[in-house]
């Protein structure tokens, strides 16, 4: 499975120009990818730098034929006519999918800096005959706080989701909603965690789980340190576009793996190259069971 993460910033480069087929083009040659998890998604926000269109999620899909579009905003309002405001993250997956969580992460009140809802988009997918979480999420950037207690949600949401892979429930008899999809402990989390190595809510994220070899939770790994032992975070943001990060480069966008996954790890690598969004994209490959 090849699988890319990616803060696009509603397709604005650091050239100040909003081109979402630039963004497909980049992603495209990075690789061939089977999902793709990208942040900073959204509608009805043509006033944000650059002029996104109106609907980016129906521009993507447009853009990526044979992937299917799964969009969760975080922000999810309504202008005075009517028409939605949103943003948040998306998900592009040609594998089978099976099924689909919308996680609105905790957004406790921190009336010292700005501040906007989060979300975490889970989708179930079919890696070959495994299922497999994928997770995109896209936490708050002014608010240590806030990033705090998203973190803890994520941990837990993961914790709840072990207990339901070692511990099914019962099927209603007969079809319906209360006959359960297999929830699988692996997974991928992916995205924009705002956070540097050495900030709270990255070292919450590696932190082992209290009894965790007698309840089945797998832990958190960071892939990246993982294929590149040894050597510090290759910088995912304030590369290119000093107008925005006039600061020294750094790593705030990880992918993060369930223990059981690092053995199937055959690279993880940052795209340091383009400039098409104020991050650099990340690139993940798992190898066949």
């Amino acid at each position: 499975m090849e699988l890319i993460s990616w803060n696009i910033q509603w397709g604005r480069g650091a050239d100040g120009r909003v081109d979402l087929g630039r963004t497909v083009r980049t992603l495209r040659a990075i690789a061939d990818a089977d999902v793709l998890c990208l942040q900073e998604v959204t509608r009805g926000y043509g006033d944000l730098g650059g002029g996104p269109g109106p609907d980016q999620v129906a521009e993507l899909a447009a853009l990526l034929p044979g992937y299917r579009i799964l969009y969760a905003p975080g922000v999810d309002r309504f202008s005075a006519d009517g028409s939605p405001r949103q943003f948040g993250n998306l998900i592009a997956t040609r594998l089978p999918l099976c099924e689909v969580f919308h996680h609105a992460l905790p957004w406790p009140a921190d009336p010292t800096v700005p501040s906007m809802p989060r979300v975490a988009l889970e989708a179930t997918v079919l890696a070959g005959d495994r299922r497999l979480r994928v997770i995109c999420t896209h936490l708050e950037y002014y608010s240590t706080h806030q990033r705090a207690a998203q973190t803890d949600a994520l941990r837990a949401w993961h914790r709840e989701a072990c207990e339901h892979a070692s511990q099914p429930g019962l099927a209603e008899t007969g079809p319906g909603p209360f006959t359960p999809e297999p929830r699988p402990a692996s997974a991928v989390l992916c995205g924009d965690f705002n956070s540097v190595p050495d900030d709270i809510a990255y070292l919450r994220m590696l932190a082992p789980y209290d009894g965790s070899h007698e309840t089945g939770i797998i832990g958190w790994h960071d892939a990246w340190m993982h294929a590149n032992p040894g050597n510090p975070h290759a910088p995912t943001c304030a590369l290119h576009d000093k107008d925005q990060w006039p600061e020294a480069p750094f790593a705030c966008d990880f992918v993060f793996l369930t223990e059981d996954l690092l053995s199937r790890v055959l690279c993880c690598e940052v795209d340091s190259e383009t400039q098409a969004s104020d991050h650099q994209p990340i690139y993940l490959s798992l190898a066949d069971e």
